[in-house]
């Protein structure tokens, strides 16, 4: 029963996928505990990271048929925090994203592989600079029980995958800048209510 409810919710993360069956329940990420990390190497003197946070997310799934499932993830590229406003800045101009208002970073489920009981691994096409991407997100559940305040099924997870920046066509000062960003995934998601 874990593994399967593992494999439904795992594909959370992380980031409309397959339709909806009549078995599938939804659940909603709780923007205040979901976190998306990543970082850099910069010129090969320091680890640089920022963050995404207070993002909107959506999971249909099902626990008899976990392949079944799916998940849709997005943000605004200006959510990004990176702890400098002049970092902010050069990302958001036109060496890297020239994001407006309504540029968005989203994350579609395409698949996932059970590999044990507290792990798996999730394909689903990444959107980021108007470029999608097949990502696999190597993914690991934390929890999956009623939440003690809230009084609902809950379920928490992290996952971690890498990706190039040069692929996404914001390659900008690669190599000297690490075309490798690590990311780092950490949510929560809650059955919606009825």
């Amino acid at each position: 029963m874990l593994k399967h409810t593992f494999a439904a919710l795992t594909v959370a993360a992380a980031l409309t996928g397959t339709s909806a069956l009549a078995a599938a329940e939804k659940y909603v990420l709780d923007a205040s505990h979901s976190q998306i990390l990543f970082s850099y190497n910069h010129l090969g003197f320091s680890t640089t990271w920022g963050m995404f946070s207070g993002f909107d997310g959506e999971i249909m799934f099902d626990q008899e048929d976990p392949a079944a499932s799916s998940v849709t993830v997005s943000m605004p590229v200006r959510s990004m925090f990176t702890g400098w406003e002049g970092r902010f800045n050069h990302f958001m101009s036109d060496d890297f994203f020239g994001a407006t208002e309504e540029d968005m970073v989203t994350f579609t489920s395409t698949a996932i592989e059970v590999t044990g009981d507290d792990t798996a691994l999730i394909t689903g096409d990444l959107t980021l600079n108007g470029v999608t991407k097949s990502v696999v997100l190597d993914a690991t559940l934390n929890q999956a029980a009623d939440h003690p305040m809230e009084n609902k099924p809950w379920a928490g997870f992290d996952a971690t995958t890498t990706v190039l920046r040069s692929d996404f066509e914001v390659g900008a000062f690669a190599p000297f800048v690490s075309d490798e960003v690590e990311i780092r995934i950490s949510i929560e998601a809650m059955k919606a209510d009825e």
